[in-house]
């Protein structure tokens, strides 16, 4: 199976299986002398880590992360950084009944028929298991970055329940189970979700993630655009259908004055009045915050029985057992701002090759 990296000057490669003895990353291209300790990468995996309430999987991970390599006395050597996470809680067995069959929803069919062969096992390499390893690159990312970039995803909405942007608060999404920006809201899911869950069905979310001191001049025209590679990152995360920037969709609906983001000199620099472009203009940063929103479709595990068909090409009716998630949006988030990271974080490098003595600053060019 091919195609298990991504990125060009911070390139990430991922590799195991759910049920398999362990997980992992290989993260080339990290800069030199940055300080760098399993420390800093496992707050990180303890927000995506499974089983931290009734709305996640009661798969029980630590998610306890090893630095094996690219690191001397505390900071990075610029040689590729080595990631493992060991398995804890699988239980292969909970997938027996389904070795032949086809799951509705799920990458079994597309995998048989494209490889001949696929470890069922919680969907083996198909399986969200595989996102701990971005999250743990998304650590090392944001050191690349610095200080001065600040990511953070939160959810948006759970099923058909949207949050009231007006009562947004950062400071609420660690404070509910939910990521969620808005405390009202967050007690409308919990009492949908937890009916979700008990009738074994499950409900699709949206997540935005937010990057906040992202300097201008990241992004190539044509085929490197920052918001090109920034959707593709976001689409591959398991479960998402749907990648917007800035407005996104609802720019279909505004006039070109609506949406056009003004722009006047403020103490030297150039100001914007608004961001219906998400920090993304002709693939190029501009200085501004950059958004983005993908959404997760319903998980596919569910106890309703479906139908579908078997590797003997039999019609038969399916229920997928085990732990999952009611809501796999949920721990989605970390995931999304994992991913944002890793896409700055190689634009940045890109960036600096191309232009070393490019100030990152909203200041226009003398000539």
């Amino acid at each position: 199976m091919s195609h298990n990296s991504f990125g060009h000057l911070f390139r990430v490669t991922t590799w195991g299986e759910s049920h398999g003895p362990s997980i992992g990353a290989v993260v080339d291209g990290c800069p030199p002398r940055l300080k760098l300790t399993e420390a800093d990468i496992q707050p990180w995996l303890d927000k995506r880590r499974p089983g931290q309430s009734k709305f996640t999987t009661q798969r029980q991970e630590p998610d306890q992360v090893r630095i094996l390599s690219g690191v001397f006395e505390g900071v990075t050597t610029g040689t590729p950084i080595s990631l493992l996470i060991e398995n804890q809680d699988q239980r292969s067995r909970d997938y027996a009944a389904i070795a032949t069959q086809f799951r509705p929803g799920h990458a079994d069919l597309a995998y048989d028929l494209k490889y001949g062969i696929r470890d069922y096992r919680g969907g083996g390499r198909s399986s969200a298991r595989e996102t701990a390893m971005r999250v743990a690159a998304g650590a090392v990312a944001r050191l690349v970055l610095g200080d001065a970039v600040r990511i953070r995803g939160a959810l948006v909405q759970i099923g058909p329940h949207r949050i009231d942007r007006d009562r947004w608060d950062w400071a609420q999404v660690d404070e509910n189970p939910f990521f969620c920006p808005d405390a009202t809201t967050a007690q409308t899911w919990e009492t949908y979700l937890s009916e979700v869950r008990k009738a074994g069905s499950s409900a699709g979310a949206v997540i935005e993630v937010v990057a906040d001191g992202v300097p201008p001049g990241l992004g190539a025209p044509i085929y490197g655009k920052l918001d090109a590679d920034l959707a593709g990152a976001l689409m591959s995360i398991n479960a998402v259908k749907g990648v917007e920037i800035g407005e996104g969709f609802a720019a279909a609906a505004l006039s070109g004055e609506a949406n056009a983001d003004e722009m006047r000199m403020r103490d030297g620099l150039v100001a914007f009045d608004s961001n219906h472009a998400g920090g993304v203009l002709g693939g190029i940063s501009t200085g501004q915050p950059i958004v983005a929103r993908f959404a997760v479709k319903p998980t596919s595990s569910i106890l309703s029985p479906r139908h579908s068909v078997d590797r003997s090409g039999h019609d038969i009716e399916i229920v997928t057992k085990g732990r999952h998630d009611p809501c796999v949006g949920i721990r989605a988030v970390p995931v999304g701002e994992a991913m944002m990271a890793c896409v700055l974080a190689d634009h940045l490098l890109r960036h600096r090759a191309q232009n070393p003595d490019a100030p990152a600053t909203t200041r226009l060019p003398r000539n």
